[in-house]
C-alpha cells in the first residue's frame, strides 16, 4: 500500500464514528473515558461485548457482527490503515454493533475495565516463533493475565490460526497453567462438529491458506 493511500485511510478513519484512536498517554497516564463504558456510551445497549485482538482488515469482526446482531464487537489493531476496510464496510452496510480501536494489544487492560468483556477472538496472529519474540506471542502467560482482568468470570477466548506451532504452544501452555480447554481442533474444516462461527467466516488470508490445503486450527478456552 502506498503512503498516499495510507494517509487517505488515516484521514478517513478520523471521520468514522465507529473508529477510536486513543493516544498511549491517554490510556496509561489517566483513566480512559470509555473504559468501563463501551456498551453504555458507544453501543447504547447492554449486549455481550466481544473483542477481536489483532483484527487486521476487520473482516472477522464485521462478519461476526452481521451474524450476531445481539452482541457488540470491537476489533483492535495498531494498524489503522488495515482495519479502515472493516470500519468502512460496517458504515456502508449499516452494521451498528461493530467498532474499531487503534491501539497496541498490550494496552488492552487500559482500554477495558475489569469484567467488561464477555469474549475474545484471536484470529491468525503472528506466531512469533523466534525465542526472543516470545513476549509478543498473543497467548503467552502475560497476555493471558491481561485478558483475565477484562473478561467476565465465565468469559471465553477463541484462538483460530493456521500455525500448528501456535496451536501446540497455546495448548501446552493452557494445560500447563491449569486453564480450561473447552474445545480444540487441529483441522476445523476436516472434522465434524466444528463451531459454525469458526467455519462460516473466513478472512482473506484464511481463504488463501485453504487453497494451499493448510489446516486451520481452533481452540476455545477459559482462563483460570
Amino acid at each position: 500500500m502506498g503512503s498516499k493511500n495510507k494517509l487517505k485511510r488515516f484521514r478517513e478513519n478520523e471521520t468514522f464514528d465507529n473508529v477510536f484512536q486513543p493516544k498511549r498517554e491517554d490510556l496509561v497516564d489517566s483513566e480512559y473515558e470509555l473504559k468501563g463504558n463501551w456498551n453504555a456510551n458507544v453501543f447504547k445497549n447492554d449486549n455481550p461485548l466481544v473483542l477481536e485482538l489483532g483484527c487486521g482488515r476487520g473482516e472477522y469482526s464485521v462478519e461476526l457482527a452481521r451474524k450476531f446482531p445481539k452482541k457488540n464487537f470491537i476489533g483492535i489493531d495498531i494498524k489503522g490503515a488495515r482495519f479502515w476496510r472493516g470500519a468502512k464496510t460496517a458504515i456502508e452496510d449499516n452494521i451498528p454493533n461493530v467498532a474499531f480501536i487503534r491501539t497496541q494489544i498490550e494496552l488492552v487492560d487500559f482500554v477495558f475495565a475489569k469484567n467488561e468483556v464477555d469474549e475474545i477472538w484471536i484470529t491468525f496472529p503472528d506466531p512469533q516463533i523466534k525465542y526472543k519474540r516470545t513476549k509478543h506471542r498473543m497467548t503467552n502467560s502475560e497476555f493471558l493475565k491481561r485478558y483475565k482482568t477484562i473478561l467476565k468470570p465465565d468469559g471465553v477466548v477463541n484462538l483460530k490460526t493456521d500455525s500448528e506451532f501456535m496451536h501446540g504452544y497455546t495448548l501446552g501452555l493452557l494445560h500447563g497453567e491449569g486453564h480450561e480447554v473447552l474445545y480444540a481442533n487441529h483441522n476445523v474444516y476436516k472434522q465434524e462438529g466444528s463451531p459454525e462461527e469458526v467455519t462460516s467466516i473466513q478472512t482473506y488470508y484464511e481463504s488463501q491458506y485453504l487453497e494451499q490445503n493448510k489446516p486451520i486450527t481452533y481452540i476455545r478456552f477459559k482462563i483460570k
